[in-house]
């Protein structure tokens, strides 16, 4: 579903994105999420495990919050607010493709090892983390502790949204519904992608 993303012209389509995000696309030259790679007709992916050609049945991994928007704009939907994200996982099983699972299977640490989850909302969890529309920032009501775990924990930043699901670079026993990741808009770095709402 990506690729018919790029192949529909979705980097070039500026309506699609949001200002900075198009900014983001022309200064830094994105065709496509980062450690793919097209050689005449055919795509691969940079992965843990080397370059594989790119498989179809993979989720769509090393994409920015931009680019999730964009595609989620392109695909008529929106990107999931983090209170939907959560009302939705609410249903679903709390597993998945996690790496302390994938290693004790043997499977490569790469989202889509191993199918989990149900018809109506596959991979909630694991896998990848999906970006959502909501930005990071506290709940309403939210106090910092003091000391060191309040400094840490306290600081919420401009500029950085929530992600949600954990990713199959993640452990199990590390994982809630509840857990909140965060990112700044443009990274691409980390397993992170897409879920759309409609």
């Amino acid at each position: 579903e990506f690729l018919n993303f790029i192949n529909d012209g979705g980097y070039q389509q500026a309506p699609l994105w949001l200002a900075e995000g198009w900014r983001i696309v022309k200064q830094q030259n994105w065709e496509a999420p980062l450690y793919w790679q097209r050689e005449e007709d055919h795509w691969h992916e940079f992965s843990l495990a080397g370059k594989l050609p790119l498989d179809l049945a993979r989720p769509v991994c090393h994409v920015s919050f931009f680019e999730a928007d964009a595609y989620a704009r392109w695909a008529g939907g929106r990107l999931p607010t983090e209170a939907e994200w959560e009302i939705a996982s609410s249903e679903v099983p709390l597993r998945g493709n996690f790496v302390d699972e994938l290693l004790a299977e043997n499977w490569a640490i790469h989202p889509g090892g191993r199918f989990v989850g149900d018809a109506r909302l596959s991979q909630m969890f694991g896998d990848v983390w999906q970006w959502t529309s909501s930005s990071y920032a506290p709940y309403p009501g939210y106090r910092p502790a003091s000391g060191a775990i309040g400094e840490y924990n306290g600081k919420f930043m401009c500029n950085q949204y929530v992600l949600r699901g954990g990713s199959c670079a993640t452990s199990s026993d590390h994982i809630r519904r509840t857990y909140r990741n965060f990112f700044p808009t443009d990274a691409r770095w980390q397993f992170s992608g897409i879920r759309v709402a409609k």
